[in-house]
């Protein structure tokens, strides 16, 4: 039961930002494209209801993710929203009343079996609430570096695949320390209280990298195609995450012999997100 309630939380999160970006990316590629880092993106996007109706979806994931992290590790949870692309483009192939043709089927069932390997070939334990300062002021600095290098390194760029990939990983950087951040808060939440919630620190830093995922994301959605800025999001979502898991919160993943079918399933996840990032663009995911 207590593995059960995370991971069922992680997907009802996983839907609900599947459902965001479909909505999210359509709306983002129907206002002008800029070449560099512009905040006033977001206030041409607010204008538009479906953009807003994203973003509502965005807070129901936010709800399941936290409830999620607080009940389960971060490196169980978070490998978990790898389903969202298959999740968007299912999502996707219903609102344009279209049929997905059979590879496309077999590319979802190497991520869900892929992913299903990996969790269980892993198997994620530990649920450390406390983690001292010194460690996070570590993982916010090179998160925060990693994050401003792919983001020059990105913006500097003509749109293309380098532009999205570059800028699609940076917003995975920062959904990770997003996520890392969010389990802490939570914890305060649960042991004292709305105060404590809203006075501790995790809190802003959480608040403040999700707002900087979300400026990244709406930038990679611009950038270019979706086979580059998708498998970098998707993957680097969940290998930060897993990483901050270990080494902030000290959860726990099996090895030995055990790498073996780790090493498998994620040949196949990456496979199987390259394959939909393809079919997506192929589609039409990235026209307005």
């Amino acid at each position: 039961m207590g593995f059960l309630v995370p991971v069922l939380f992680a997907l009802f999160a996983a839907l609900s930002n599947a459902l965001a970006t479909v909505l999210q990316r359509r709306v983002a590629l129907t206002v002008p494209q800029s070449d560099g880092f512009r905040f006033g993106l977001v206030l041409d996007l607010v204008r538009r209801p479906l953009w807003l109706g994203g973003i509502l979806a965005v807070i129901a994931a936010g709800v399941g993710q936290a409830v999620a992290l607080a009940t389960g590790a971060l490196a169980l949870v978070q490998p978990l929203f790898v389903l969202e692309l298959p999740l968007a483009l299912l999502i996707a192939s219903l609102v344009g009343r279209s049929r997905l043709p059979g590879p496309v089927w077999l590319a979802v069932g190497g991520v869900v079996a892929g992913l299903g390997v990996v969790l269980v070939a892993a198997s994620p334990a530990g649920n450390r609430t406390y983690v001292p300062v010194d460690r996070w002021v570590l993982a916010s600095a090179a998160c925060a570096a990693a994050v401003a290098v792919l983001g020059v390194i990105g913006l500097r760029r003509r749109p293309g695949r380098m532009r999205a990939g570059c800028l699609g990983a940076a917003t995975a950087v920062c959904y990770a320390l997003t996520a890392a951040l969010m389990k802490s808060a939570v914890h305060v939440l649960d042991e004292d209280g709305i105060g404590a919630f809203l006075s501790t620190w995790e809190t802003y830093a959480f608040a403040a990298s999700g707002i900087g995922a979300l400026l990244f994301l709406e930038h990679a959605m611009q950038g270019g195609p979706l086979v580059a800025s998708q498998p970098a999001l998707t993957l680097g979502d969940a290998g930060v995450s897993v990483a901050l898991g270990v080494l902030l919160y000290e959860e726990h993943l099996r090895t030995h012999w055990w790498v073996l079918p780790q090493l498998l399933g994620l040949s196949l996840i990456y496979a199987g997100v390259l394959a939909l990032a393809r079919a997506g663009a192929a589609a039409g995911a990235d026209a307005p």
